[in-house]
């Protein structure tokens, strides 16, 4: 291109984002042969499209389709449930051999990560087109699944090069070659540009990624915020998103919802589904050490409308034990007899760090104590054998009844290893391998 506004001063990282190609289709796809080359697509617990192979969506079959209008697309469409245990696996597996070529590996999603591969050519004697080519066929080779790779000299170019060809590309965006690529690249396209800041650019005149990245800095910041001038600066090759390889610790809520079939209007079981999503957000507040200031608690009815209420906590908590009989309160305030509900979720607010975590049903130092080390072993058990291996008695109907899944068991809820039984059933992934 003739209109060139990065200098070659913009070369001082080298950026890789790795984005799995269709990722959960293709993890079944790595396990079952069989399905590769055919119109496929998981999320048959969800009544909706939750990932579909390439050959579905060259059908049009798109995410969040729901179930029967996605047959009437392709009436031999094959639908599976998604199975979370398997794609986590495969999902820690690719991450653990891209940390092969660099320690510097942000997990950003199951399927995506970015790494900073700057300054490893020396070390691993490669340049660093080969070194992403070697990331990326090792990942391929091992996992039997596609990525697609970007590399460039920002986080924000470097994921604009892995979308540029997919599946299985391999896209490089040098800092002459950077206009290049922004030419005709839709401004809703980049990311980090939600809706708002489309329409806004709009009103500018502005559709696509370079006429953005060429406005002058003083209007920039004049017009937008922190974020936008933020984009704006990686879009010009000025590195300011660093790879960040440590785990996230800070959320500003944490929620946890379960949608289930065939829909119900069983209050017991309804209850045991809102303790079983507390739970669940306990145990990552625990794992953070973040406790919850006020709870919120919603029914979702077959109709998808929702009926939910919330509650300010005397203190911190994140034990489950502690305010169930309040979440029993606010339960009964939603819940009416005569309707059906799909779905139950509960969020939790205004977290704070557990030390100010208190245990007022335990008015006793001991027992307050006893109850500590009980959630460390239900955490500890949890992390070895599954979460809610160990679980409050309130949420043991959903043992009983059931979880209410759409579709058929995943092949790892079909199989029994040794010792377990169809209640007493580990949570480890398990992957089929024809030898």
């Amino acid at each position: 291109m003739s209109q060139q506004i990065f200098s070659l001063h913009s070369w001082p990282r080298a950026i890789v984002h790795v984005d799995g190609d269709a990722f959960f289709t293709s993890c079944e796809e790595a396990i079952h042969p069989e399905l590769r080359g055919k119109p496929l697509i998981t999320g048959g617990e969800r009544g909706i499209v939750a990932c579909a192979s390439y050959p579905a969506k060259k059908l049009g079959i798109k995410r969040g389709v729901p179930l029967h209008e996605a047959r009437k697309i392709c009436p031999r469409l094959i639908i599976l449930p998604s199975d979370y245990e398997t794609y986590s696996l495969f999902s820690r597996r690719m991450f653990d051999i891209m940390r092969r070529f660099t320690p510097d590996v942000e997990e950003y999603s199951i399927d995506e990560a970015f790494a900073d591969i700057t300054g490893m050519r020396r070390a691993l004697r490669s340049s660093y087109e080969e070194i992403v080519l070697k990331m990326k066929t090792e990942i391929e080779r091992e996992l039997g699944i596609t990525v697609s790779a970007g590399l460039s000299i920002t986080k924000v170019l470097a994921k604009v090069a892995s979308k540029h060809q997919k599946p299985s590309g391999l896209t490089i965006i040098k800092g002459r070659e950077i206009a290049e690529y922004l030419h005709d690249l839709p401004v809703e396209k980049v990311w980090g540009i939600g809706n708002a800041t489309t329409h806004y650019l709009a009103k500018m005149g502005i559709r696509y990624a370079l006429e953005f990245a060429q406005l002058p800095e003083k209007k920039v910041k004049e017009k937008f915020t922190k974020p936008g001038v933020e984009i704006w600066q990686e879009l010009r090759g000025i590195s300011v998103y660093p790879v960040t390889a440590e785990e996230k610790s800070s959320y500003a809520s944490i929620s946890k919802t379960k949608t289930f079939a065939p829909a119900t209007s069983n209050a017991g079981y309804l209850f045991a589904h809102l303790m079983r999503n507390l739970e669940s957000a306990c145990i990552k507040a625990r794992r953070y050490s973040l406790a919850p200031d006020r709870i919120v608690v919603f029914l979702k009815k077959n109709d998808f409308s929702t009926v939910g209420s919330e509650v300010k906590l005397s203190h911190p908590c994140n034990c489950p034990m502690e305010f169930s009989g309040i979440i029993r309160e606010l339960f009964d305030g939603c819940y009416s007899p005569k309707d059906v509900y799909r779905a139950t979720g509960v969020v939790l607010l205004e977290l704070e760090p557990d030390e100010q975590v208190q245990y007022s049903l335990f008015d006793n130092p001991l027992q307050a104590e006893k109850i500590k080390e009980l959630y460390n072993v239900a955490d500890e058990l949890g992390r070895k054998f599954g979460k809610h291996t160990l679980h409050l008695g309130c949420s043991h109907l959903i043992e009983e009844l059931g979880k209410g899944r759409r579709g058929s068991p995943t092949v790892r809820e079909q199989t029994q290893l040794k010792g377990e039984t169809r209640r007493r059933h580990l949570g480890l992934p398990l992957l089929h391998v024809k030898i």
